[in-house]
């Protein structure tokens, strides 16, 4: 056994036992429209939300706002990327996509925040190395707020899951924001059953 091994050893060996996590209460819930709420809490963070009725408003969308040029990348079935998405794409391989497309599992209203895990991601790295993240979200999968994402069977089950509100944003000491920084340029929800 190396040093290393033994080290290790003693570390997994003085770990304490599993504890219950504590519960996580329900808070009051604001008054207001969930979706209202989420629109406004995305707004303030940089994201947009638009209407759809089916994947043909999307794909008009995408032509319309980033042109026949641009790359994207897609985990919807239905709209059609440039690029091909699969578990075993390398994640970096993505750092030159232009937009990326995926359906959120819910939205969080008091945030403005959307769900994702590894099964809508199919590639993680799509939510963090593409230009701008399109995100087809179903109003009717918006919980009320934080505390109701712990409750969920798909949040406990996940190997990997991220709340993703907004795009990308960092502010110097001066108050210039600027966004984009260190992932996506624009995030744009829209809402789709």
């Amino acid at each position: 056994m190396t040093t290393r091994d033994a080290f290790l050893s003693k570390i997994r060996a003085a770990q304490p036992g599993p504890r219950p996590l504590p519960d996580v209460p329900l808070f009051t819930v604001p008054d207001g429209d969930r979706r209202e709420r989420f629109t406004a809490a995305l707004a303030l963070m940089g994201g947009t939300c638009v209407e759809a009725e089916r994947l043909d408003d999307v794909r008009a969308l995408l032509a319309e706002r980033f042109g026949p040029e641009a790359v994207v990348a897609s985990a919807v079935d239905g709209i059609e990327g440039t690029r091909a998405l699969a578990a075993d794409t390398p994640p970096a391989s993505l750092q030159d996509v232009d937009v990326g497309v995926v359906r959120g599992r819910f939205g969080v209203a008091e945030t403005g925040s959307v769900w994702f895990s590894e099964a809508e991601y199919i590639v993680n790295s799509i939510g963090y190395l593409v230009q701008h993240l399109v995100v087809l979200l179903d109003p009717a999968q918006l919980v009320d707020g934080l505390q109701e994402v712990y409750r969920r069977d798909d949040f406990q089950s996940a190997r990997y899951a991220v709340l993703v509100t907004g795009p990308s944003a960092t502010a110097d000491i001066e108050g210039v924001l600027i966004r984009g920084a260190q992932g996506v340029r624009s995030l744009t929800v829209v809402w789709l059953a």
